[in-house]
């Protein structure tokens, strides 16, 4: 039994299916309207289950049950089973896992972000599945795969593989208390330090799926399909199917970590009848009792101070006397009060669910503490006498009441009592009040956005999940929104489908989500598992503006530092306040931000406080491009300069081109093959695309150019600048900058960067070459040939670090289809957009391309874990009939709950991509015995068998299959190395060529996976 000290267990996430009921809000509105959810079965239901006519007319035959809708559905492709391994696999296992997987949710647990040992503790009830003993299906070949699909062991340890969940994983089995039982077992293992999450549960599905039952006297079922637990009309209960699972965690950690407190369980106890009873399926008082007060013990709570009991209340005739002697037993052993405390039972509501039965009744429990209410017993007129209730502590509810505070927290408690005496009891007191809610900084700031995120295994399913996060805000509108932010980022597991929104309001949130006229942001599809390469781009002079950044200043205390930094050097170097360039666009203002002495420096500190911002949210650059000046950015991220040197650089840099003769620039629409013929004055200054040119030369030659690529009809726009940089009218300038980089230390960069001289990666020589800074100052920006040079290195996401988005707008059509997502950091000076509002969206985008972000750090005071909608499982059906039973297995016709596309056909096709069969003789073989063994009606030749939803006990009757059909002799390790279709037709192909000689063999870590 658990302790006191330091021992209260936080329920921390719920989830459920019970009969009338898919979640667990649907649950408690059910129990707190006194609705019963017990199904009287038509005729028609009955025969269409298969129950015999015979059965029918038999007047003892009862027709009802609590039944759970959709128990032969299951999102088989979210858990990566094949639609013929869910076939063979119990929906008990099956609604448990799906149940598990929204548990963890609603406690806002990812299991691969929490970085702890968490554990599953549960039970199910006998299986009935399988129409045939699993004795008599030994000599299948797929006998193992019915045996892991269907056995109770295998329950929980599906879960833990399944969801990758590394602490205890424990099948428990105590009958009508397993479930009870095992959240006592959880709670025993999160006080050892077993583990640190706990998931604890269980699940009773029977089949046929709408089922009566026969009533038998003085047996526990009722005569007319009522459970009336504690009522004069009380005669026995009624069987019923449900899951439920509770996440729990140690308080202290769950309030330090902000979790959402649903109930605290105080204590908790377990114990056997052993022999001292009439029989072996009896209750036994003494036991009870014992049950009771230990736990009352281990909760070190007084029995006067509880003020509703769950009981196991299972309406018959000797169990609730039983139970009620025992509890007014145990509760008199140190009060004496009468009347107090709260009676009910679940099973009145929803009907006896076997091994859920316990985990049902503190479901009900937590919810009833959560909305400190009372629900009704249904169908309760008038007390049982057999119970003598007016002597005891207890009362029956017949109405939904307030449950009132007192000189103490509201507590309660659960029993659940197993055939077979082992009987269990936990204590259960509400969640202490939580603190009031922290602001982040800069939360008062008006206009500060709100970043969600949304992601899903599939696009249908990514639209199900957004139009549920939208209805979800518009429907709850107290919700607060940086704890939802916050939620949606750190609480959630990021699938392959991903859409975010900003937002500043409730209002815009849901704007964002819904999109205009209906349109809604496109969905991004992640490429590849790993994670992209970030390039940082720098954009250069022209870039800047008035009033640049100056939301990022007010807003971002990371940004503000570094930009203060260049400040602060910068009024030692030039006298002149950098602060000017974040003023709003005034006359005085737009001249001297655009004057080349302060340009240069004030683009500097802005691109390099956006980027310390970046790198301090998470985001590590792989590479650097810089345009022109933003070369010296790069450089001075990578080390090669210190920013203090760079500025300094950078002041006389502006000052040393600000004295020089004056010139023009021109943007020409010609690729660079096509300006061979310009003026001798004039020179290209930079190759931004195929058919993008800058050219730069003196006022009259740039004129006379304009006008005469007018007149050959070729595009070519003037830039607003008076100097003619990139071009020999540079020449004195970059003699002295070259004598002044020589007086400076220079490091061989720590992080690469493309040079815009080369086009390609800068080498450590060049880079702390002075000579090589004064040939940068005249030669001609190779932009374009240092994009192809990083679209090379593969995948790679290009954020525009700086002012605008005129590295993108250049990066565009030289990147197209090349596999680059380019992202901007700041607005377009013209677009009236808020910085923070651009910059959420940059990190939305950054993290739909599949960049790690380190979204603690946009959130770095406490925030809490809030309700969100759960994710929106694409149901469909996998039904294994008697017939199917042999070889192969078969799954019915798949069938869309709700309507969605066909099941997934491949790899490929599941992409999005078209679909192309292989086209070689073996490679069709071998897809058809793929497509036997795993339901999947088209093959494609690069697709996985594993990713398909094979494994190892398939994988030997693939190698069985390819065997028979092509004589070769494969190895279950050649086939966890050959996964593909082409692979396997390589392997098969080789094997018979070379005369009994095998091909080398790849290593492989599941090679020895059976």
């Amino acid at each position: 039994m658990t302790q006191s000290d330091g021992s209260d267990i936080a329920v921390v996430g719920m989830a459920g299916r019970f009969p009338h009921a898919g979640t667990v809000e649907e649950f408690w509105s059910l129990l707190r309207d006194g609705t019963e959810a017990i199904s009287t079965l038509t005729e028609e239901e009955l025969l269409a289950e298969g129950i015999p006519r015979r059965v029918l007319d038999d007047p003892r035959y009862v027709r009802a049950k609590g039944v759970v809708d959709g128990a032969d559905l299951f999102d088989a492709g979210f858990f990566g089973f094949s639609p013929r391994d869910a076939a063979v696999t119990d929906p008990q296992q099956r609604l448990f896992l799906e149940c598990a997987w929204h548990a963890l949710e609603d406690a806002g647990v990812d299991p691969e972000r929490a970085g702890v040992a968490i554990g599953v503790y549960g039970g199910s009830s006998t299986g009935t599945y399988l129409t045939r003993p699993l004795r008599e299906l030994s000599h299948l070949p797929e006998f193992m795969e019915l045996v892991i699909g269907n056995d109770k062991d295998m329950l929980t340890t599906r879960t833990s593989y399944k969801l990758n969940l590394k602490g205890p994983s424990i099948a428990v089995q105590s009958a009508c208390s397993t479930s009870l039982v095992a959240v006592h077992v959880a709670c025993q293992g999160l006080l050892s330090g077993d583990c640190d999450i706990a998931l604890a549960g269980g699940v009773s599905l029977m089949f046929p799926n709408k089922e009566g039952y026969h009533f038998q006297e003085e047996g526990i079922y009722s005569p007319d399909g009522t459970c009336r637990a504690f009522d004069a009309r009380a005669n026995g209960t009624v069987p019923g199917d449900g899951v439920g699972i509770v996440v729990l965690k140690l308080l202290s950690d769950a309030l330090a970590d902000g979790d959402r407190v649903h109930a605290v369980i105080k204590g908790t106890a377990v114990n056997n009848d052993g022999a001292g009873k009439l029989g072996y399926t009896a209750p036994s008082i003494p036991g009870q009792v014992e049950v009771i007060r230990a736990a009352h013990r281990a909760a070190d709570v007084h029995p006067a101070t509880i003020g509703y009991l769950e009981a196991h209340g299972t309406a018959t005739a000797l169990g609730d006397p039983a139970e009620i002697a025992a509890l007014t037993r145990a509760f008199r052993a140190r009060t004496d009060r009468v009347g107090y405390c709260a009676l009910g039972s679940v099973k009145a509501a929803i009907g006896h669910l076997d091994a859920a039965a316990g985990i049902a009744g503190l479901m009900k429990t937590v919810l009833a503490l959560k909305h400190r209410t009372l629900p009704p017993s249904v169908r309760f007129t008038t007390p049982n006498p057999a119970l003598d209730l007016a002597n005891s502590p207890f009362y029956v509810t017949a109405e939904a009441a307030a449950w009132p505070a007192g000189d103490t927290p509201r507590r309660a408690g659960v029993s659940s009592f197993g055939i077979g005496g082992t009987n269990a009891h936990v204590v259960l007191e509400e969640a202490p009040d939580a603190a009031p809610p922290v602001p982040e900084p800069a939360d008062d700031i008006p206009g500060r956005p709100h970043l969600l995120l949304v992601s899903a295994r599939t696009p249908a399913a990514l639209e199900a999940a957004t139009d549920e996060l939208a209805a979800h805000l518009r429907d709850n509108p107290h919700a607060d929104l940086a704890d939802v932010a916050y939620t949606t980022q750190l609480r959630r597991k990021a699938f392959e489908y991903r859409r975010f929104a900003v937002g500043a309001d409730r209002a815009g949130l849901v704007r964002a989500l819904t999109g205009k006229g209906g349109i809604r942001r496109p969905a991004v599809a992640r490429r590849s598992s790993s994670a992209p390469a970030v390039v940082f781009l720098f954009p250069g002079q022209g870039a800047q503006h008035a009033g640049m950044a100056a939301g990022l200043h007010e807003a971002e205390p990371v940004f503000r530092e570094e930009f203060e930094r260049c400040r602060d050097h910068l009024l030692k170097e030039l006298g002149v306040d950098l602060r000017d360039a974040l003023r709003g666009p005034s006359p005085e203002g737009a001249g001297e931000v655009g004057e080349t002495r302060l340009a240069q420096p004030a683009l500097f500190a802005v691109e390099y406080a956006l980027a310390r911002l970046w790198q301090s949210r998470g985001v590590r650059p792989r590479a650097f491009l810089g345009h022109s000046l933003g070369e010296y950015t790069a450089a001075c991220l990578a080390g090669v300069f210190t920013p203090e040197d760079t500025l300094t650089l950078l002041a006389a840099r502006g000052r040393l081109m600000q004295q020089a003769a004056p010139g023009a620039m021109l943007a020409v629409n010609l690729p660079v093959d096509r300006l061979a013929g310009l003026p001798a004055d004039v020179s290209v200054a930079a190759v931004n695309g195929d058919e993008l040119c800058t050219v730069s030369g003196p006022e009259d030659a740039i004129t006379g150019l304009s006008r005469r690529l007018a007149a050959e009809g070729v595009g070519a726009r003037r830039l607003h600048t008076a100097r003619a940089f990139h071009s020999p009218m540079m020449s004195e300038a970059a003699r002295e900058l070259r004598t002044l980089v020589a007086a400076l230390p220079l490091r061989a960069p720590s992080i690469a960067y493309v040079s815009n001289v080369t086009g390609d990666w800068i080498t450590d020589g060049q880079a702390t070459d002075p000579g090589y800074w004064a040939e940068h100052t005249l030669a001609p920006v190779r932009f374009a040939d240092g994009l192809r040079t990083l679209l090379g290195t593969g995948d790679a996401v290009l954020l525009e670090v700086g002012p605008g988005r005129t590295l993108s707008g250049l990066a565009a059509p030289v990147t197209a289809g090349g596999g680059a997502t380019l992202v901007s950091s700041m607005p377009h000076p013209r677009s009236g957009r808020p910085d923070p509002e651009v910059l959420a969206e940059a990190a939305g985008a950054l993290w739909a391309a599949g960049v790690e972000i380190d979204w603690q750090a946009w959130h770095p005071r406490p925030r809490r874990a809030a309700q969100l909608p759960r994710y929106p499982f694409e149901r469909r059906r996998h039904w294994l009939e008697q017939s199917d039973i042999g070889d192969p297995i078969a799954a019915t016709p798949a069938k869309v709950v709700p309507a969605a596309a066909d099941a997934p056909e491949s790899a490929v096709a599941a992409a999005g991509d078209p679909f192309v069969g292989p086209a070689a003789d073996v490679q069709r073989a071998i897809a058809g015995i793929w497509s036997e063994l795993l339901h999947i009606p088209r093959i494609g030749p690069s697709d996985n068998f594993f990713d398909l939803g094979g494994h190892s006990l398939l994988g030997t009757r693939l190698a069985t299959r390819l065997r028979e059909r092509f004589g070769a002799e494969v190895r279950l390790r050649e086939l966890f190395a050959e996964p593909t279709v082409t692979g396997q037709a390589d392997l098969v192909v080789a094997l018979n060529g070379l005369a009994g000689t095998r091909p080398e063999r790849r290593e492989t870590h599941e090679e020895g996976e059976l």
